[in-house]
């Protein structure tokens, strides 16, 4: 509102998301932007919510200054010259990354509808181009025994915890036969009431993450498999649900865009490792990854802390409120408003934009994905 943009707020259906626009000249009516078909609409992307008792653990203060300076350095461009680029850059604030992948809830609502691109970048202890992010569902299980006295009539039961115990134990030996990026992590949340029942009711509740789309739903497959099995061996019901939240996915990385980040962060003297330095074991989750399999986008990681610094704790929440982290955005800012206007004035790398994207799968139905799983 300081610069004279009047965002939304409380947009597609969610209270603490934000929309705000600046338009450039020319077409912005064509979904498809690329062989002059469209001006073209990027997104610029920005989180903002904190984690319990820790604060800002995760840097989203970050990110979110980052996306809004970029978005308003290509409006102070767009004022200073009225033909600095044709098309549309929106900015939107994404709340809930951490507990209910809000960005999953916008798309459902329609934000992505007519974007042609998305782009946003994260706080990390070192600067890399691109690492794993992995897609993270949620299972519950809930098994329906017999109760009986546990000394005198026990054989009239039909023990719902022993089903519970022989699923996690076979969670634990799944991890065996699955690949390193993978992740199974399960807690039985409910075992019975007192230990001279038979317990009639118990419950495990399990994420599972993956690097690929395919592989996560694979991996589902055969965590719900090992979860009936476990029903079967103890002669109790299964009750299996998924995804109370919506599921992220993982992140697509677009080339020609990222490569565009690459070359912004190196005239600022950074020089974000290439793909593939950094390990997979250190990969988490993003709801970013849901936006990547509708529309072309990066996700690029800039350093605000000391190598090592893991996030979510509270060392990483001080780095982010630290010089560092104000030099990080700064960085950030430009090189996200270099991507944007690349992006909206080259018809040519917006061509290859669309051409690696549909190379890589093209837009996959996120939301049905797991439907005939």
């Amino acid at each position: 509102r300081r610069h004279g943009i009047e965002p939304e707020v409380g947009v597609y259906g969610m209270d603490t998301a934000l929309r705000a626009e600046i338009p450039g000249v020319g077409d912005v009516d064509a979904a498809v932007r690329g062989s002059g078909e469209s001006a073209g609409t990027i997104a610029i992307l920005a989180e903002y919510d904190a984690l319990p008792g820790i604060g800002h653990g995760c840097g989203h203060n970050v990110i979110a200054v980052s996306g809004l300076g970029a978005f308003l350095a290509l409006a102070d461009a767009l004022a200073t010259g009225p033909e600095a680029f044709s098309g549309r850059v929106l900015y939107y604030g994404t709340p809930a990354e951490e507990s209910d992948a809000g960005k999953e809830l916008m798309a459902r609502a329609g934000a992505f509808e007519r974007v042609d691109a998305a782009i946003m970048v994260h706080p990390y202890f070192m600067d890399v181009a691109d690492q794993a992010w992995l897609g993270r569902r949620e299972c519950r299980v809930t098994y329906q025994g017999v109760s009986a006295h546990a000394s005198s009539h026990p054989f009239m039961g039909r023990n719902a915890l022993d089903a519970a115990n022989l699923a996690y134990q076979g969670l634990g030996l799944l991890r065996q036969q699955i690949p390193g990026s993978d992740r199974i992590h399960a807690i039985i949340d409910h075992g019975g009431d007192a230990p001279n029942l038979i317990p009639a009711t118990a419950s495990l509740h399990i994420n599972i993450r993956s690097k690929h789309a395919p592989t996560l739903r694979a991996l589902s497959r055969r965590v719900e498999e090992v979860l009936r099995g476990a029903a079967l061996m103890a002669g109790v019901s299964a009750e299996v649900t998924w995804d109370s939240s919506p599921m992220t996915m993982p992140v697509r990385t677009n080339r020609p865009l990222l490569k565009r980040w690459v070359s912004a962060q190196r005239s600022v003297g950074r020089h974000p490792y290439p793909p593939g330095t950094v390990s997979d074991t250190l990969a988490a989750s993003t709801d970013f990854g849901n936006v990547s399999l509708r529309v072309p986008g990066i996700h690029p990681l800039i350093q605000i802390a000391p190598e090592g610094t893991g996030m979510h704790t509270v060392e990483f929440a001080h780095c982010a409120d630290t010089p560092a982290a104000v030099d990080a955005a700064l960085d950030a800012a430009f090189g996200l408003a270099s991507v944007a206007l690349d992006f909206l004035v080259d018809d040519e790398l917006a061509d290859a934009v669309r051409a690696d994207f549909e190379a890589s799968g093209g837009a996959v139905d996120v939301e049905g994905y797991f439907s005939n799983m």
